[in-house]
């Protein structure tokens, strides 16, 4: 809420976008104040299907830039892929390939073409706590290692993190934050609808169960209790 009620954030998601907001995630209300759960920002194109997202919350600055970021790249895909769908989808996948090197320094190789995946009600699918299918498991391109400028920092940071790391092709350990995780996702599924992404984001990424009871209210009558 802290970023959205900047008016620098709503200014420009209302000049580019048109918002919504759906609980997908379980937390508790405890004397009027929220615990645990999580947040997924994602920038869809008309039609529902993810351009980019952000896992986590961030703050106005923040998101106002990859909001500015979809926008660009749209603008500039649309211009280069002149109305062909799998290009325009191409490109958005190679420039999150791209933002993986650029920022974190990791590589990946972009999948340009979509292949089929798994049933929406098959064994590797994202399923609320009754067991109800939600979404497939969509796994990210692998890591084919880093830039070599980056190695050094990485190496330091794997160390700082306790080892705690994604491994590449070669089983060596990198950091990545969700961001990363993010573009290295997107680099394979950018375009796809947001009903089979948003489970590889808010479960694979973040680590939050989807439910279909989204908000636990701890007493929500209080005024019960002190009479009795």
């Amino acid at each position: 809420m802290g970023a959205l009620a900047k008016k620098v954030v709503g200014d420009y998601l209302n000049e580019y976008f048109c918002s919504a907001f759906q609980k997908v995630g379980t937390f508790r209300i405890v004397n009027g104040q929220k615990q645990g759960g999580n947040v997924a920002c994602y920038f869809c194109a008309p039609d529902g299907r993810v351009l980019h997202a952000i896992a986590g919350p961030v703050d106005a600055a923040t998101l106002v830039r990859e909001a500015k970021w979809v926008v660009e790249s749209t603008e500039k895909a649309m211009k280069l892929s002149k109305g062909d769908g799998a290009k325009f989808k191409a490109l958005f996948r190679q420039w999150h390939a791209d933002r993986l090197r650029q920022q974190h320094g990791l590589v990946v190789q972009p999948v340009l073409y979509d292949t089929p995946h798994e049933d929406a009600d098959g064994a590797l699918t994202y399923r609320d706590p009754r067991g109800q299918p939600l979404a497939p498991v969509l796994p990210p391109p692998p890591i084919d290692g880093p830039d070599v400028h980056f190695r050094l920092a990485q190496q330091a940071e794997v160390k700082a993190a306790g080892g705690l790391a994604i491994a590449d092709r070669r089983g060596r350990p990198w950091v990545l934050g969700n961001q990363g995780r993010v573009d290295q996702l997107l680099s394979a599924h950018a375009l796809a609808k947001i009903e089979d992404l948003y489970g590889a984001i808010f479960e694979g990424i973040l680590g939050e169960k989807v439910s279909t009871k989204p908000v636990e209210i701890v007493t929500p009558f209080p005024w019960l209790k002190a009479a009795r």
